[in-house]
C-alpha cells in the first residue's frame, strides 16, 4: 500500500471516487474538469494525479477529445480490498483474517518435492515456526464468494519465503499466511508466485499430515481461517 503522505492521500481519494463512479468493474468516461470540481482540486492537479495513478498501476486510462476512459486496474483493486479488510477488522474488533472454504482434491504430487527442498524448509521453520510435513493439502475453492476472498490475499504481502537457485534450476519465491484448518490444526497457506494452479486453488502446509489428522478424503469440505 502506498505511504499515505499528502500526495498519496489524494491518490487514494480519487481512486475511491472513481470506484464510486463505477470504474471498479467497467471502463467509464471521465471529464477531468468535472472530476476536479467534484473532489475540490484544480483541473491541472487532477490530471497530474491521474497520470501518477496510471504510472503506479492503479488505473488503466485512455485519453481522447471526449475525455478520459478509466478503469481501476488489478493494482487499484488490491489497494481498495486491503483498505476494506483493514477497516472491517477495526470496526468489528477482530483480528485481520478471512475464512475460505474448499474441497480436498489430489494435486500433482509436487508439494512434497518443493516443501522438502532444504532452502525452503529452513525458511519455513524460521519464519512460520514449524517443520512442515513433506506435502500439501490442496483445496478447490467452492463458491464465487470464496474465490473473491482468495483474491483478497493478493493484496497482502504475507510472509515471504525467498527463492533460490541450484545447479539444476531456479526455485521461485513463495508467499505464506498463518492459518487454522477446520478450527483445529495450525498450518499455513502457501502461494508459489509461479504455480500450476489457478486462483481457485489454495495449498496448505502444516507440521502434521492433515489428511490423516483430520480424516480427510477427496471431496471433503474444509474451512480455513487465514491470518493476514
Amino acid at each position: 500500500m502506498p505511504k499515505l503522505d499528502r500526495e498519496n492521500s489524494k491518490v487514494f481519494f480519487i481512486l475511491y471516487r472513481l470506484a464510486e463512479m463505477g470504474a471498479y468493474n467497467r471502463t467509464i468516461r471521465v471529464s477531468t474538469t468535472d472530476l476536479a470540481k467534484d473532489i475540490g482540486l484544480s483541473q491541472q492537479s487532477t490530471s497530474r494525479i491521474l497520470m501518477k495513478m496510471e504510472r503506479m498501476g492503479l488505473i488503466e486510462r485512455t485519453s481522447t477529445r471526449e475525455g478520459s476512459f478509466i478503469k481501476i486496474s488489478r493494482g487499484g483493486e488490491d489497494l481498495l480490498r486491503k483498505v476494506h479488510l483493514g477497516l472491517t477488522a477495526i470496526f468489528e474488533g477482530k483480528p485481520r483474517s478471512i475464512i475460505v472454504e474448499g474441497r480436498v482434491f489430489s494435486g500433482l504430487g509436487e508439494g512434497a518435492y518443493y516443501v522438502s527442498r532444504e532452502p525452503y524448509r529452513r525458511q519455513f521453520i524460521e519464519k512460520l515456526g514449524f517443520d512442515p510435513y513433506p506435502g500439501t493439502l490442496n483445496l478447490k475453492i467452492t463458491s464465487e464468494q470464496n474465490a473473491r476472498l482468495r483474491m483478497d490475499l493478493d493484496a497482502y504481502p504475507g510472509i515471504e519465503i525467498q527463492g533460490f537457485r541450484n545447479r539444476d534450476r531456479t526455485y521461485g519465491p513463495v508467499k505464506c499466511f498463518h492459518a487454522i484448518i477446520n478450527d483445529r490444526e495450525k498450518g499455513a497457506v502457501v502461494f508459489a508466485l509461479r504455480s500450476h494452479y489457478g486462483k481457485d486453488v489454495i495449498e496448505i502446509i502444516a507440521p502434521k499430515y492433515l489428511r490423516g489428522q483430520l480424516g480427510l478424503k477427496d471431496g471433503d469440505k474444509v474451512k480455513v481461517e487465514i491470518f493476514l
